[in-house]
Formats: C-alpha cells, sequence, structure tokens
C-alpha cells in the first residue's frame, strides 16, 4: 500500500483552493455526525443514503424504517459517507495531496462539478457492473479516482513523496506515482477481486477524470505540464491567463 504525503506541483492560480479544503471538511464532519449514533445505528445511517445496485435499478426497496433521498439522488450522496476510520483517512489523504492543484488548474467552480461529476460516473459504473447485488457502497474514493487523474494528466513530471506500507518514504514522479495506482484500480477490477474496496467505482471515476479534465480545466493551462517550478512572472502590461 502506497500512501502519498505531498507534491512539489506548484499553484498557479489561486492561493487556497477552498473548495477541496470545504470537500475535506464536510466528509469529516458527516463522518463524525454518522458515528456518534446521534441519528441512529451508523450502518443503517449509511445504507439509507449508499448506493445500492438493486434499489437504484428498482428491482428491491429500503426498509420503511431506513431514512434516504430517492435512489438517484444516492449517486451524490454516496460520496459523503465513509464506514471506517481508516476509510476516511485514506480518501481525505488523497484529496488533500491532489485536489488542490486540481482546483487550482480548473478554478473553484469547475473543480467542484468536475469531483461531484466524477463521483456520479463512479456510481454508475459500479452500479451496471453488478446491478442485481445488494452490497451498499459509500465513499468518495471514486470522485477522488477522477481528481488522481486530471492530476496525472495536469502534471505527469511533479514528483510525488510518500510512504510504502505505511513506513518506507518513496519520492517518484507523478507519472510514475498515480500510474501505477491506476493501473493497479484496473486490474484488480478486471481480476474480479471481492472484497470491502468497489475497485469498479475507481475504474469509473478515473475514466471521468481522464475525460472531463481537458473541459473543465482553465484555457490558460496545458496538459502534461512542465516540470514544477515558480508561476511565470507576468510583464507589467501582460495579462493574466483567463479564469472560467
Amino acid at each position: 500500500m502506497v500512501m502519498p504525503i505531498y507534491d512539489d506541483a506548484p499553484m498557479r492560480f489561486m492561493r487556497r483552493p477552498w473548495v477541496n479544503w470545504t470537500l475535506i471538511f464536510v466528509n469529516v464532519a458527516v463522518f463524525l455526525v454518522v458515528q456518534s449514533e446521534i441519528f441512529g445505528d451508523p450502518l443503517t445511517v449509511m445504507r439509507g443514503f449508499a448506493i445500492i445496485p438493486r434499489v437504484l435499478f428498482g428491482e428491491a426497496a429500503l426498509a420503511k424504517w431506513v431514512v434516504g433521498p430517492p435512489a438517484p439522488l444516492t449517486l451524490l450522496t454516496a460520496l459523503f459517507f465513509h464506514s471506517s476510520l481508516l476509510h476516511i483517512l485514506g480518501n481525505m489523504l488523497f484529496l488533500y495531496v491532489f485536489g488542490d492543484n486540481v482546483e487550482d488548474a480548473m478554478g473553484s467552480l469547475h473543480y467542484l462539478l468536475f469531483y461531484l461529476s466524477c463521483g456520479v460516473a463512479s456510481g454508475v459504473v459500479f452500479a451496471y457492473a453488478s446491478p442485481h447485488s445488494i452490497t451498499p457502497l459509500v465513499g468518495a474514493s471514486g470522485a477522488i479516482s477522477g481528481v488522481c487523474a486530471a492530476f496525472l494528466l495536469l502534471h505527469p513530471r511533479s514528483t510525488i513523496f510518500g510512504l510504502v506500507l505505511g513506513v518506507l518514504p518513496i519520492h517518484a514522479p507523478a507519472w510514475m506515482f498515480v500510474g501505477t495506482w491506476i493501473i493497479l484500480q484496473f486490474i484488480n477490477a478486471a481480476s474480479g477481486e471481492t472484497g470491502h474496496v468497489a475497485w469498479f467505482a475507481h475504474v469509473g471515476g478515473i475514466l471521468a477524470g481522464l475525460a472531463l479534465t481537458p473541459l473543465f480545466k482553465r484555457r490558460g493551462v496545458r496538459l502534461f505540464g512542465p516540470p514544477p517550478g515558480p508561476a511565470p512572472r507576468l510583464e507589467q502590461n501582460e495579462a493574466p491567463p483567463p479564469q472560467e
């Protein structure tokens, strides 16, 4: 298991990634509220807001005492619920490391729409991959997979610093670090690997991220950008790159 800690990709257009910080805050706040059991058993609460393929496709229904939105809306609500401390810590670490640079490259509103779009796409792929499943899907990993794919397209030559197996330090170019992680998601999905990880949700998020990044990035941002360095200084009469 490889965990990113930080990267050296510069912020070029904004000082603070407010949307990324807000997404992290909302995810953590929802987790703490659910785990406090103020609204009842956490598993029951999460089931109401999770993606359940058979419920999504109208083949089954939740018990009457389970509170939740209409099934199509769970494609969004499931993104903000996490099943365990390890689950949310891992997801938020990836979002913290990679999300700020993606928001910087897209602009805050475009980044929020991109994040939610990747999350919805991940849920759709998960549901169609196992349409008769009653296993609930919760977590932001599908949306974050899209963020990782965007980072790969935007900053492939930046350096990622992280830990292998939680203890061994590593630094590698983003194309290798993130690229290897992406390949593993496809391998696990294709192999039919089962367990607590929804590999097809990751695959859906990655595919959405690769497809949508060229559409959501600022016009002044290039894909496969240059190596990290200070933001270019503008001449006195030179207009800054347009924001979208």
